[in-house]
């Protein structure tokens, strides 16, 4: 199988599975939704035919029997209830896994057997026990006026359709049977896609019909034609009936969005490209030009031509990495369904909000918060809402809320996490940190409640005393700290006990371009980025406290990392001399020595990949102007 259709396959039902997942999530909310109902036949639809289009017959059965179920709960057959939805999710969520281990595999042994008879069963009881429904009298209705499926059996079906539905309509007496016939066709036009006629349209223009026509229609479904007919004068009787299981041979359609939760590719605006290329022939030009005054000996004019140069590459670079931002809702799609799954598991009843889902963040900073984010909606749920019997005790309504929102600020995104639950108890947080060694006593009582609730981001503390499947590890907060950090971010928490509690993100838009200070130690050349150095000073009053050296700077003392020990480098001066980097304190409170400082300039950062990922100390490599590469540092890790 070629990689490019595996990849584009899986990308489309990664996103079919979260857009099913949320109309399913509105559906609970309100069965009589009837556009989430659409939605979801739609999606079901297209996971089907995507599966059997590429070989994973097991996948479409489920994925049929899912769309089966759908249907009979769409046409009133049966209801939507909490059982059946429940049966609906577990379906997508083995959908879900078949799809990872096709991913990782390029096949899935998963079986599907039980689940797919599972699922017929629900369907067969449903219709055994249902009353007789309008669905089912419509259905019967459109048999006995005629609606065959046969009678399009030639027609040329579009690749995607919405649900094939099929209409016999009877005129009343009239004189011209057919500009009536093409008034309903027009009718029909302007509200669907009118795919097929029996007999055929230019029949049915010359009057050539007898007793009335068939037409087949892709519409949402039979109620939205038979509303439209209603409509429609001339129109002395008519029926409708959904055709679709009758005309799908099982391939479907085979569309969809594309994009992946990793988020390996983009969707560019077609202005971004015309732009990028008005940019590309502005650089040729300039290059031109500045080849030209080079060979002619013009430094004046060599020197006006890289200064167009450089404003040519500066738009050139913005526009590069504004193609690169994505908006936020390619995450937050599933999150909705974690709240739900999570909140049942509790006994929880919590209503979930996302705003600003369109604010755009870099590919590689939205690819790295989703877990983080996930952490926190957990220990939301988990440890914020509060069980319905308690908030109602308390005054409050029985349902939860947590909101995730989205706000630009300049060259920042902040992202905030909010629920009214039970907030933080500070006391508790005080003496967990005391019992587990984050602080002493004493440092503890010059903290304000603002500085004891950062300590939840420390490695390992957690103040829950029952482990669950969703938390009270301790390794929840402190991965969302060091994640956001190392994008170059900020968290924070801020809290009211009774009212809820809130975490705060604040990220850059984007991070590849990074101004960095060059240092060198022996032969090595690093780069610190600019943003986390506060002062540069030669290695003066150096002193060794409890075996460690260190510097003091307006009475703090300040641990200093010899950058020639942390790297092994050979050749590194040590007769003393040198200089120091005090780093800001709110990144760490360290100090780097090395032998020289050098100059600043913007790099392209690239992430470390392969056996290098993760080294600690690093953050990246960049190419200078005269093709070395340096490592850029990464000061919390170092």
């Amino acid at each position: 199988m070629d990689d490019q259709y595996l990849d584009e396959f899986i990308r489309e039902s990664e996103e079919a599975i979260t857009e099913l997942n949320n109309s399913l999530l509105a559906l609970e909310s309100d069965p009589d939704d009837r556009e989430a109902m659409d939605a979801i036949f739609r999606t079901a639809h297209t996971l089907k035919g995507n599966f059997g289009a590429m070989g994973f017959d097991d996948a479409s059965d489920l994925a049929h029997a899912i769309e089966d179920l759908l249907d009979e709960m769409r046409e009133g057959s049966m209801a939507v209830t909490p059982e059946i939805m429940d049966l609906v999710f577990a379906g997508v969520d083995r959908i879900e896994a078949i799809v990872g281990e096709i991913e990782d595999h390029g096949e899935s042994s998963i079986d599907t057997d039980e689940m797919v008879a599972e699922i017929r069963a629900t369907i067969d009881d449903g219709s055994a026990n249902a009353d007789a429904t309008e669905s089912v009298e419509t259905a019967d209705a459109g048999r006995d006026a005629g609606i065959e499926a046969s009678a399009f059996a030639d027609a040329d079906l579009p690749a995607e359709y919405d649900a094939l539905v099929g209409a016999h309509v009877e005129l009343g007496d009239s004189s011209m049977p057919g500009v009536d016939g093409m008034l309903v066709l027009e009718a029909i036009r302007e509200a669907f896609d009118l795919v097929a006629t029996a007999p055929d349209e230019s029949a049915i223009e010359d009057g050539e019909f007898e007793g009335g026509f068939d037409l087949l229609v892709d519409a949402g479904g039979p109620a939205a034609v038979e509303d439209r007919l209603d409509e429609t004068p001339k129109i002395a009787a008519s029926t409708v009936a959904n055709l679709t299981a009758d005309l799908d041979g099982g391939s479907g359609s085979v569309g969809g969005p594309d994009s992946v939760d990793e988020i390996k590719s983009v969707r560019v605006d077609v202005d971004q490209l015309d732009d990028l290329h008005g940019q590309v022939e502005q650089l040729v030009t300039s290059r031109i030009k500045l080849r030209r005054a080079v060979a002619e000996g013009d430094l004046d004019g060599a020197s006006e031509n890289l200064n167009e140069l450089d404003k040519v590459t500066a738009s050139l670079q913005n526009t590069v990495m504004d193609m690169r931002l994505i908006p936020l809702r390619k995450i937050v799609g599933k999150f909705p369904r974690l709240v739900r799954d999570l909140s049942r598991e509790q006994d929880k009843e919590v209503d979930f909000a996302i705003e600003g889902e369109g604010i755009e963040l870099d590919r590689t900073i939205l690819t790295e918060i989703s877990d983080p984010l996930m952490h926190i909606l957990r220990n939301a749920v988990d440890h914020g809402i509060e069980p319905p019997a308690e908030r109602e005790a308390e005054g409050k309504p029985r349902e939860g809320h947590i909101e995730l929102r989205a706000t630009r600020e300049r060259d920042h995104v902040i992202i905030e996490v909010e629920d009214d639950g039970r907030g933080l108890d500070v006391d508790a947080i005080r003496e967990k940190a005391v019992a587990q060694g984050v602080r002493s006593a004493e440092e503890l009582e010059t903290m304000d409640d603002a500085e004891v609730y950062d300590l939840i981001f420390h490695p390992g503390f957690t103040t829950t005393e029952e482990v669950t499947n969703v938390s009270g590890r301790g390794v929840g907060m402190n991965v969302v700290h060091d994640t956001v950090t190392q994008l170059d971010g900020l968290v924070s928490v801020d809290s009211t006990p009774g009212e809820g509690t809130t975490v705060s993100l604040r990220l850059p838009v984007t991070m590849a371009i990074v101004r960095v200070l060059f240092v060198k130690v022996g032969d090595e050349q690093y780069g610190v980025p600019l943003k986390n150095v506060d002062e540069i000073s030669r290695k003066n009053g150096v002193k060794t406290v409890d075996g460690r050296t260190v510097i003091e700077h307006d009475g703090d003392i300040y641990p200093i990392i010899d950058l020639a020990e942390a790297f092994d480098v050979p050749d590194a001066r040590t007769n003393g001399d040198g200089m120091l980097v005090r780093i800001r304190e709110s990144e760490r409170k360290v100090a780097l020595a090395c032998d020289e400082v050098n100059t600043q300039e913007e790099v392209v950062v690239k992430p470390l990949e392969g056996i290098l990922s993760g080294t600690k100390g690093l953050s990246g490599t960049a190419v200078l102007g005269d093709g070395n590469i340096i490592h850029i540092l990464d000061v919390v890790t170092l």
